[in-house]
C-alpha cells in the first residue's frame, strides 16, 4: 500500500456493541472488573444482554388485585455502572416476568420465561414505565442514543413458545410503548436466529401496518447445525465455508435494501463461530483469525456486529466447572485473555484513516501523528474429521502449519524515527489454552498457574526496536502460519 493513498475512515462497526450473558451477572464484582479491563484496552460503545426483565432483576410483580408493582433498583445499579465505564445499553426487552407471563415454559439454568404476556396492555405498560424511568434517570438526550430490541430469537421454540403472529403482537405493543415516551427513541427486532423469515416478515408487517421500526436485529453463528444449545452437550461442527457468517450478514443487508423500508439500520446483536458455550474453538488460537475474517468481509454491510460475549462469566447452562470449557468469552473466569481478545485489542490499535489495500486479510491504517498500523492474518478453517465434533477435536492441542512469508510493503513512508512494534497471537503465542493444556488441563487453577497463563497471554510485543527511516518504501517480512494474526505498528517520534 501507499502511505499517501487513503481509502477513507476506518470502519469501527466491530466495536459498536459487545454481548454479555444476562443482566443479573452484571451485578457481580468479577464481571464488572473484567468489563472495566475490556473497556480500558478495547473500548466498546454498547453492550447487550439477556434477562433484563427476568425475576432475578426484581422488575415486576402484581398485587392480589392484579395491579402492577415496578422496581428498577437492580437495573439502575447495573446501568449506572455501564455508563460509568463508557458503555451504553443495547436494551433487550426480555424475558417475561413470572407475574405477567401466560405460561410457565422457560429456558436456561436460570429459567427465563419464554411465553407471551397474559395481557398486552400490561406488557406495554411495563415497557412504557421502564423507558420513562430511563428518561427520568438518564435524560432524554442520553436515551435517544440507546437501542431497544424486542425479545431474543422468537423464531425458534426454545426462546418463544408462540408463533410469528404472536411475536408481531408482542413487538407492536413494545414498539408503540417505546415511541409513546419519545418518538425519537429507537426500537427494532426481531433478534432472529434463523435466516431470513422473521427479518423479512417483521419489516413487511411494520411497513404495511405503520408500526414503528428503526432497525433490524438478527444473529449469525459459523457452525453447520442448530441455533441454540440449552444443555451445553450438543455436538457442533465448525462450518468450513470461508464465507460463513459474513455471507449471512451481506445478504441480510441486501434484503433490507429490497424491502419496503430500505434505509433501516442492520445490527447483528449476536455472532461468533459456535452457538454453544461448550465449544473449545472459542478458546483456541483459531478464533482470532476467524473474528477478523468475518469483520473484514461484513463491515460494509452492517451497522454493528456484537460479538457474543466478552466474558466466560456466563450461566445459560449454569456455572461451568473448569477454567477453560469452550466458553463464549474473550476472557475466562480468571480474566485470562484468550486469542479472541487480541483480535479486538489489535483492532482497537488501528488508526482512524484506512489506506487503500487490495488484500482481503489485512487492514493498514495511519493516525494523525504520522504513525502506521498494519493488522494482517491468515484464516484457514480447520474442520474436524468426519465423526468428530468440535467438543472433542478442539479440546486437544492443535498444532499449526507454516505457510511461508508475508511481506508488508508501504510506499512513500515519510522520513523519520519510528518505534516498530510487532504483536502476535497464534499457536503458542498469546495462546493461553495451549499453555493450559501444557499444565495438564487442571480442573482448578492455583494462583500461581493463573499468573503463568496471564503472563503468557499478556499481549506484550514480540519485537520492539527503533527504526530510522530515510523516506520512501518500508518493507517488513514476517513468517506466517495457519491462523496467525500480526499487528505491526510504526509509531512516529
Amino acid at each position: 500500500m501507499d502511505f499517501s493513498a487513503v481509502r477513507g475512515p476506518h470502519s469501527t462497526v466491530w466495536k459498536e456493541c459487545i454481548g454479555a450473558g444476562r443482566a443479573n451477572e452484571g451485578l457481580r464484582a468479577d464481571w464488572q472488573q473484567q468489563l472495566a479491563l475490556v473497556q480500558k484496552e478495547i473500548g466498546f460503545r454498547y453492550i447487550r444482554m439477556h434477562g433484563l426483565l427476568h425475576d432475578d432483576m426484581g422488575v415486576y410483580k402484581e398485587r392480589p388485585d392484579g395491579t402492577a408493582i415496578y422496581n428498577w433498583q437492580y437495573i439502575d445499579h447495573l446501568y449506572d455502572y455501564l455508563l460509568s465505564v463508557g458503555l451504553k445499553p443495547f436494551v433487550e426487552l426480555a424475558f417475561m416476568p413470572r407475574d405477567l407471563a401466560s405460561g410457565t415454559r422457560t429456558i436456561f439454568w436460570w429459567h427465563g420465561n419464554i411465553t407471551p404476556p397474559k395481557s398486552y396492555d400490561k406488557w406495554g405498560d411495563l415497557v412504557r414505565n421502564l423507558v420513562r424511568h430511563f428518561q427520568e434517570r438518564y435524560g432524554e438526550d442520553e436515551v435517544k442514543s440507546w437501542y431497544f430490541e424486542v425479545w431474543n430469537e422468537p423464531d425458534i421454540p426454545p426462546f418463544w413458545s408462540a408463533d410469528l403472529a404472536e411475536y408481531l403482537k408482542l413487538y407492536t405493543a413494545a414498539a408503540q410503548a417505546v415511541k409513546s415516551v419519545n418518538k425519537d427513541y429507537r426500537v427494532g427486532g426481531p433478534a432472529s436466529a434463523v435466516p431470513y423469515r422473521f427479518e423479512e416478515e417483521l419489516v413487511k408487517y411494520c411497513a404495511a401496518e405503520h408500526v414503528p421500526i428503526d432497525f433490524v436485529a438478527t444473529h449469525a453463528y459459523g457452525v453447520k447445525q442448530g441455533f441454540v444449545d440449552e444443555t451445553g452437550f450438543r455436538g457442533t461442527v465448525i462450518n468450513g465455508d470461508p464465507t460463513a457468517v459474513r455471507a449471512r450478514m451481506v445478504h441480510s443487508r441486501e434484503l433490507i435494501r429490497k424491502s419496503p423500508l430500505p434505509n433501516l439500520q442492520l445490527h447483528f446483536t449476536e455472532w461468533s463461530s459456535s452457538y454453544t458455550p461448550t465449544d473449545y474453538i472459542h478458546d483456541q488460537y483459531h478464533q482470532a483469525a476467524f473474528i477478523l475474517d468475518k469483520i473484514k468481509g461484513a463491515q460494509e454491510s452492517v451497522d454493528s456486529m456484537s460479538y457474543w460475549v466478552f466474558t466466560d462469566i456466563f450461566e445459560e447452562n449454569g456455572p461451568r466447572m473448569t477454567p477453560f470449557h469452550g466458553g463464549f468469552g474473550l476472557l475466562n473466569y480468571q480474566g485470562i485473555r484468550k486469542p479472541a481478545y487480541f483480535a479486538f485489542q489489535f483492532l482497537s490499535r488501528l488508526g482512524a484513516e484506512e489506506l487503500a489495500n487490495k488484500d482481503d486479510a489485512s487492514w493498514v491504517c495511519r493516525d494523525a501523528h504520522g504513525g502506521v498500523q498494519a493488522l494482517l492474518w491468515d484464516y484457514t478453517p480447520i474442520v474436524p474429521p468426519d465423526g468428530t465434533n468440535d467438543q472433542a477435536f478442539y479440546k486437544r492441542e492443535q498444532a499449526t502449519k507454516a505457510l511461508g512469508k508475508v511481506s508488508l510493503h508501504i510506499d512513500h513512508l515519510p522520513a523519520g524515527a519510528y518505534w516498530l512494534e510487532v504483536r502476535q497471537t497464534g499457536y503458542r503465542v498469546n495462546d493461553a489454552y495451549t499453555q493450559y493444556l501444557d499444565l495438564g488441563a487442571p480442573d482448578q487453577l492455583t494462583r500461581a498457574q493463573a499468573d503463568i497463563l496471564k503472563h503468557g497471554a499478556s499481549g506484550a510485543p514480540i519485537e520492539r526496536l527503533l527504526v530510522k527511516h530515510s523516506g520512501g518504501a518500508f518493507v517488513r517480512e514476517l513468517p506466517l502460519r495457519q491462523n496467525d494474526v500480526f499487528l505491526v505498528t510504526l509509531e512516529k517520534l
